[in-house]
């Protein structure tokens, strides 16, 4: 696939990405939302910290590595030991899974059985969840590699929608099931969301709607099997496996950290997990819904277009030149976001929280939390784009080199996490991950800086916002502020629609101001990812 087509594709699936993670987000706010009404503060702590972090460990670790080693660009690539190796997933999920459940029984203190009985079914469940997902990982790579966007973001959106909707009828007319509820919805998301990837590969078969060219022509293809020229998997993706499995287990330390201190320390009760949770979701809604599918899309870009392991001199001019450019692009882009994010969070944070749980979440330290939270999103956005670049391109000896790196960073977000939280609260979980993410951003400028230095391309020059948007971006942070001090939020529901108003025209000029003065950047989106320069894919 040439360049300029995969760009077009990645951009595809970015677009694609965001409006699953808008129906998704949206439709967690709206469970979220139902069931506060109807179940505990605790029962919530319980499902959507100790035993939701159960399920994210078991998966990322048993398929993170496989799905990086697998989609890295390596020559003569052969298809049939790629699903091999993405068949390993399935034991390796087994294995896992038995390990963290046994933990999660055993070794965690384990809520009261009065309060929130069937925790053992949970585990269960939950760890049940992990293997049946598993079962489509091949499926899920091998479209994630022939660009089939569509796919992904039905099977992941109906299997959400039907988890959400399975949780809340059962919430409402079976509140004393308890827990058993939230087990029954997850077993159906899984059940749900692989069923779709071998439904649709085996009707595409089926009706011969694969290109002749698709390396998958039989649903025999899709499965492992021994292959009589060649070893069972490639030595040099089982070799990139053993190096991912070790940075995964390290980067997932970092992405759910505070979730970790939560559960191993008990800094906090499951109803004060269950709450810091829910405004958890609310603040990453930006980094779940607009920078991580432009993160993964971006690192299908860099990782198709670029060879690991190679210096710039050896990759090709003409990726060399169309990488460097949507690298800049890209770190501008998510730059101006999370600015905005930044801005217009401080003055509508409270707002927001008590719009949307009253004063369960607006009172207290909910409003604080959540703009710090901000400032947290923009670090977020940065490190997204420069990590996946850099994750795309290192060798395997910079991968272990890395490792060590990340041991370091887990320490440094563990340790901070301890200390911060002692003396701010759940605030501290913000505070330690913001100065986690910022050590990362240095490590991966750094390599940036380095991989470009000897050459004229400087990717990393002008991705800050320019002086006209900075001036923009301070004037509607003093008129919103001067706005919620004197409208919001105890004036009634006419000033708060004023408060809003006065956002949306801030909001407005921003990004006027933005379109006016960031016009290569406006021009390469226009032209480059949406322009019909690119042409079609499919």
């Amino acid at each position: 696939m040439k360049g300029q087509d995969l760009l077009a594709g990645a951009a595809r699936a970015a677009t694609y990405n965001m409006a699953l993670q808008l129906c998704i987000r949206m439709m967690t706010f709206i469970l979220n939302g139902v069931v506060l009404r109807y179940i505990s503060k605790e029962l919530l702590g319980v499902v959507n910290v100790r035993l939701t972090l159960l399920y994210t460990t078991t998966l990322f670790i048993a398929t993170e590595s496989f799905d990086q080693a697998c989609l890295s660009k390596i020559e003569n690539k052969d298809w049939r030991q790629v699903v091999n190796q993405m068949w390993l997933t399935f034991p390796m999920s087994i294995v896992v899974c038995f390990i963290f459940g046994s933990i999660w029984m055993y070794g965690l203190e384990s809520p009261d059985p009065e309060s929130i009985p069937y925790y053992g079914v949970g585990v269960l469940c939950f760890c049940l969840n992990t293997i049946i997902t598993t079962l489509a990982r091949p499926h899920f790579i091998i479209g994630q590699c022939h660009l089939f966007n569509r796919l992904r973001v039905v099977s992941v959106a109906l299997s959400e929608l039907l988890k959400c909707v399975v949780a809340a009828f059962l919430v409402i007319y079976f509140p004393q099931w308890g827990l058993i509820n939230f087990c029954i919805a997850q077993l159906v998301c899984a059940i749900s969301y692989s069923s779709i990837y071998y439904a649709v590969f085996y009707m595409m078969i089926k009706n011969k709607d694969l290109e002749e060219t698709f390396v998958f022509q039989t649903v025999g293809d899709f499965f492992p099997r021994i292959l009589p020229d060649k070893p069972f998997i490639d030595q040099r993706l089982a070799s990139l496996t053993g190096s991912f499995f070790k940075q995964s287990i390290f980067k997932q330390i970092l992405t759910e950290g505070e979730k970790y201190v939560m559960t191993v320390f008990g800094v906090l009760n499951f109803g004060d997990q269950g709450v810091y949770d829910i405004i958890n979701n609310l603040g990453s809604l930006a980094p779940r819904f607009i920078f991580q599918p432009i993160e993964e899309s971006g690192r299908l870009f860099f990782s198709s277009l670029f060879t690991r392991g190679q210096s710039l001199q050896l990759q090709s001019k003409d990726s060399i030149e169309l990488v460097t450019s949507v690298l800049q692009h890209l770190l501008k882009t998510v730059t101006l976001i999370g600015c905005i994010i930044l801005v217009f969070g401080q003055p509508y944070a409270y707002l927001a929280l008590d719009l949307y749980g009253g004063s369960l979440l607006s009172s207290g330290a909910g409003p604080l939390l959540l703009r710090w939270y901000c400032l947290y999103v923009l670090l977020l956005a940065v490190n997204g784009i420069t990590e996946c670049f850099y994750f795309s391109i290192m060798s395997k000896e910079e991968i272990d080199s890395y490792n060590h790196k990340m041991l370091l960073f887990s320490v440094i977000l563990l340790g901070s996490s301890l200390f911060l939280t002692q003396i701010f609260g759940s605030v501290g979980f913000v505070l330690a991950n913001s100065i986690n993410i910022g050590c990362r951003i240095l490590q991966s400028v750094w390599f940036i800086h380095n991989f470009y230095k000897d050459s004229s391309y400087q990717p990393l020059k002008g991705f800050l916002p320019s002086f006209s948007v900075l001036g923009a971006l301070a004037l509607a942070y003093c008129t919103t502020a001067f706005s919620e001090y004197y409208l919001c939020c105890d004036g009634g529901n006419l000033y708060k629609l004023l408060h809003i108003a006065i956002g949306g025209v801030c909001l407005l000029c921003v990004l006027v101001t933005i379109v006016f003065s960031e016009r290569e950047l406006i021009q390469f989106v226009t032209t480059r990812l949406w322009g019909r320069k690119i042409g079609k894919t499919n």
